[in-house]
């Protein structure tokens, strides 16, 4: 950012926390999203302060996570027990608990904020009107998006979410998109004007996911047999990232070739996410329904420095979402050298690049899955080739190009006109 003086940026994720654990409850690809820009962003010298929610009596006031990033935690509401989907209940007191930590600030402390999700977008509103910095906003995930495309048996987003989503377009100096398909959705459904609309797409840390020694080192020290294949599924257990489309492929799979069910190992790695907390019981029992439960593993969500292992390790990771605004695990698994299926939806286009590091599935078909999977299993040499091409696709995104991009976002919200706000298409 251009500034004479240290620049100083809020950064508000109130739902969830940067110190949690990623995949689990609602940590997830948002999290490492703003931890990673964060310290890009620090590193070029512009500080950065996450603000999220204390769900927890004892935490400390401020977290340093890096030089430069700290995270600030603010009271509002009882401490646990409150679902993300109650949380807009406690915006009164999210916003009452910032402007009392930044008034003990000088006035222009902080040069901008910047919001992480809609909830967080609502509390960017209302603290920008009270101070006028001017706000930045990064959907990652949509109502109005998700609702064209729900799983079977999910139940929609509400009506009052895709409300406070336009109330926050409406509110923004800018709007971050991680694609081209998302900028246009915020377009074409939420009346943004495409002049304050700006494409920065995500990053993957490249010095911790990379190919590292290989496959072979991996399945050592993670104990796994060296002629398994193996099939995997890393994030949130929630009907709209679609681990049982997997599980439901490869039931089709030992049907049409019952000779792979030896090799095949499917590791389905995540937590519960939200208010789904039997949905991992209900992944169990689906296993054991296809008959394929002796060779599903369930694993725990990993810290961040052996997750690449397990990337690596795999001969395919799926990433059978219903939406993505853009998709981490896929950049991360390609980045391991893994190639990726994904489903051919949203910012999943983007992170795969369908022939080169993986291959994009129309739609959820378990069978149209297991044809797929079936083709890469049965050609080792192609993988070979997708493998390579995965390495080199995730290397045109590293977390120093977000954050650059990002900053320049930042130069020209602060370039703008005091009081302006993002403009509705039909104004503009």
């Amino acid at each position: 950012m251009k500034s004479s003086k240290k620049s100083h940026i809020a950064t508000l994720m109130v739902h969830t926390s940067p110190l949690d654990q990623a995949g689990i409850g609602d940590a997830g690809g948002m999290n490492v999203y703003v931890v990673e820009s964060a310290k890009k962003m620090a590193a070029a010298g512009v500080n950065v302060d996450i603000f999220t929610r204390a769900n927890h009596p004892n935490l400390p006031e401020r977290v340093e996570i890096a030089d430069g990033v700290n995270v600030k935690h603010l009271v509002a509401g009882p401490f646990e027990g409150l679902s993300k989907e109650e949380l807009p209940s406690q915006l009164g007191a999210l916003t009452s608990s910032f402007m009392n930590y930044q008034k003990q600030l000088p006035n222009d402390y902080y040069s901008l904020l910047h919001s992480h999700y809609w909830i967080s977008g609502q509390l960017g509103w209302m603290v920008s009107e009270r101070t006028g910095i001017p706000l930045i906003h990064t959907m990652h995930t949509t109502a109005k998006v998700k609702n064209l495309n729900l799983a079977d048996d999910e139940k929609p987003e509400p009506q009052t979410r895709a409300i406070g989503e336009e109330q926050v377009v409406k509110a923004s100096t800018g709007l971050i998109a991680n694609t081209d398909a998302e900028a246009a959705s915020l377009v074409s459904l939420y009346d943004a004007c495409p002049d304050n609309v700006f494409v920065v797409a995500p990053g993957v840390d490249l010095q911790t996911f990379s190919p590292g020694s290989g496959k072979a080192a991996a399945r050592i020290k993670l104990n796994i047999a060296p002629d398994a294949i193996m099939l995997t599924f890393v994030g949130r257990i929630q009907p709209h990232k679609g681990p049982d489309v997997l599980l439901r492929a490869v039931s089709e799979m030992v049907t049409h070739s019952p000779h792979l069910k030896s090799k095949l190992a499917v590791v389905i790695m995540g937590g519960a996410s939200g208010s789904g907390v039997n949905e991992l019981e209900k992944l169990k029992v689906l296993a054991k329904f296809l008959k394929i439960e002796d060779i599903t593993h369930f694993v725990e969500p990993v810290s961040r420095e052996l997750l690449p292992d397990w990337y690596r390790a795999s001969d395919l990771v799926c990433v059978p979402s219903y939406s993505e605004s853009f998709g981490l695990v896929a950049l991360e698994a390609q980045a391991c050298g893994t190639p990726v299926v994904a489903t051919a939806i949203g910012g999943l286009r983007t992170a795969v690049s369908d022939g080169i590091s993986g291959s994009l599935v129309d739609g959820h078909d378990p069978k149209a899955w297991s044809a797929v999977i079936s083709r890469l299993i049965a050609e080792p040499q192609r993988r070979l080739l997708l493998s390579m091409g995965a390495v080199i696709h995730a290397s045109h995104f590293g977390w120093e190009n977000t954050a650059h991009k990002t900053l320049e976002v930042y130069d020209w919200a602060l370039s703008q006109p005091a009081g302006v706000k993002l403009r509705l298409a039909e104004d503009a």
